[in-house]
């Protein structure tokens, strides 16, 4: 039990998922030690063109790199560990998860080359290690992904608990309960600060259990008269492991068809996590074999990704696979924020090619998310002196402080905050310091972060009135052109229908070099300004567009 007699600083805030979905990486400073909980990334919002995943900024915990002690996972999805392998690029320190999470992060840092460097230390529910000088216990949570935990830490004033992702599911798929008994005696002992998964928490009632989604997937595998293609989660084990159940029972070979989800089933197989009957797994190249009855697909692009195997299948892109007639396609997931109309995009597609689509349906698909009822339920079992609601957009943050009061909790010590932004506990008592650095990093291709508000905006340009390169050759010494101005347009007019305008613009480009020239203007960057501030009056007069214009001045 902490010695509440003690005195320490502690520091809790995020670097990411606090008004978002996704991104999930909280941050306690237990005096001047740094435990980071969770390293998740983030699907990129449709504006941010060409973008493959979003991370946290994690300038803060480089700069105090010695005072960071470990990284502890609470489960394997990507919302929490995906980010992991670019924040250990900066960062040594000792990775703690439990045996599934860590199988499933291994081979993404084998893959970037980061495994041998990095020292990952397996823990299980119930353990209670030492990170630095803090003692840190875990105890087992229910959610849609075995092996998951919650983490309690710690200090002089209280423990200071994160919960993860969670649901009080009475009838697990692995038939492993959350661990209540020790939620009850954290919060006996004393919860300093509680930090809450809020994603659910503007639903009422309860989360269904993972087992309800077996009857309806076996109905749905019965009943389809041709294949059966069930797009998930490549993390989500429960369902995949139902969906092969279901094969199994209804004599259907199955098929996979995505990366990420073949490794990940390789993973989880090996490891004891998936049981998968001999014989019942094939390659897409021997599905010709069989009929249609007899086959089950699994495939990721459950929210709608245009480079996952659901939408290249859809679009009759992939080279092996293609959506056909008397198809039945199941997407068993909750559509992420934001990713509706992505997944709305597919479900089309595939009713255009005449499949049958299972969708938004809860026979086949349930959160692993906490509603109302247990939301208000670990409140209870903890009886945080002070609340922090975390993981979700802002309003799901309002509507998980607003069940913290029913339950009890003073307002004053319910606090919504921001990402960046820091609470400082002393001797029980809160203030909100100084915000650290937080914000998005984007991950494109093999760059990190080189990607940035400029070029999105540049990018975002291009998209709407594309661009009109402009190049000239000039001879400095007699101010006279020895070729162009020549004008190339990419995305802004069709130009064999706009020769025209195009001509035009080329004297207006013509034009305004002279002047400059008789002024004795020909600094490049000078003729630059002017060719592209006439040009972009000129064409939005014309056509009330604003293409980027880029100007090419040589010299001879």
């Amino acid at each position: 039990m902490p010695k509440q007699e003690e005195t320490s600083k502690v520091r809790v805030f995020a670097l990411g998922g606090l008004g978002e979905t996704g991104k999930n990486m909280y941050v306690v400073e237990v005096n001047d030690e740094i435990i980071v909980l969770d390293a998740g990334q983030m699907i990129p919002e449709d504006d941010m063109l060409g973008v493959d995943i979003v991370i946290a900024d994690i300038s803060y915990l480089v700069q105090n790199s010695d005072r960071v002690k470990g990284i502890i996972l609470s489960h394997g999805h990507e919302d929490h560990c995906g980010a992991l392998p670019y924040v250990l690029r900066k960062l040594q320190v000792p990775v703690y998860g439990t045996k599934l999470t860590l199988g499933l992060i291994e081979e993404e840092l084998k893959a970037q080359h980061l495994r041998k460097k990095t020292d990952l230390k397996t823990i299980s529910s119930g353990d209670k290690v030492k990170i630095g000088n803090v003692k840190v216990e875990f105890f087992r949570v229910s959610h849609s992904i075995p092996d998951c935990v919650g983490v309690a830490i710690e200090t002089p004033q209280g423990y200071v608990v994160y919960t993860g992702d969670f649901k009080f599911d009475q009838t697990p798929a692995d038939n492993k309960f959350a661990n209540i008994g020790k939620m009850t005696q954290y919060g006996k002992k004393g919860v300093l600060c509680l930090l809450s998964d809020s994603t659910n928490a503007e639903i009422p009632g309860t989360t269904p259990s993972e087992k309800e989604t077996e009857a309806g997937m076996k109905t749905v595998f019965r009943e389809a008269p041709g294949r059966v293609i069930v797009s998930t989660y490549a993390s989500n084990i429960y369902r995949i492991q139902q969906a092969i159940d279901a094969a199994k029972e209804t004599n259907r070979k199955v098929s996979v068809v995505g990366d990420s989800m073949r490794k990940n089933i390789q993973i989880a197989k090996r490891l004891g996590y998936l049981r998968v009957p001999k014989q019942l797994m094939v390659s897409v190249d021997e599905l010709s074999k069989h009929k249609g009855e007899n086959i089950a697909i699994l495939s990721t692009g459950s929210q709608g990704e245009p480079t996952s195997g659901l939408h290249r299948m859809a679009k009759g892109t992939d080279r092996q696979l293609s959506i056909m007639p008397k198809d039945t396609v199941v997407i068993s997931a909750s559509p992420t924020p934001g990713k509706e109309k992505s997944i709305g995009r597919v479900v089309d597609f595939l009713y255009r090619v005449g499949a049958e689509v299972v969708h938004a349906d809860k026979n086949v698909n349930v959160s692993g998310h906490a509603s109302q009822e247990e939301l208000m339920l670990m409140l209870n079992l903890m009886k945080p002196r002070h609340f922090v609601p975390i993981q979700g957009e802002y309003r799901m943050q309002i509507a998980h402080g607003n069940l913290a009061k029913t339950t009890g909790v003073h307002p004053e010590r319910i606090h919504l905050m921001q990402n960046g932004e820091v609470l400082h506990l002393e001797e029980k008592n809160a203030t909100k310091s100084t915000k650290v650095q937080a914000g998005n990093v984007l991950v494109d291709g093999l760059g990190i972060g080189d990607v940035g508000n400029i070029v999105l905006r540049d990018r975002r340009l291009l998209s709407k009135d594309g661009i009109l390169v402009v190049v000239v050759t000039l001879n400095k010494k007699t101010n006279a052109f020895v070729s162009g101005p020549d004008i190339i347009s990419r995305g802004f007019v069709y130009v064999r229908e706009s020769e025209e305008l195009l001509d035009e613009a080329k004297q207006k480009v013509t034009e305004t070099l002279r002047e400059c020239m008789e002024d004795n203007v020909n600094e490049w960057s000078s003729l630059k300004s002017n060719v592209r501030d006439v040009l972009s009056r000129f064409l939005f007069d014309k056509t009330k567009r604003r293409p980027m214009i880029l100007p090419i001045i040589m010299e001879v």
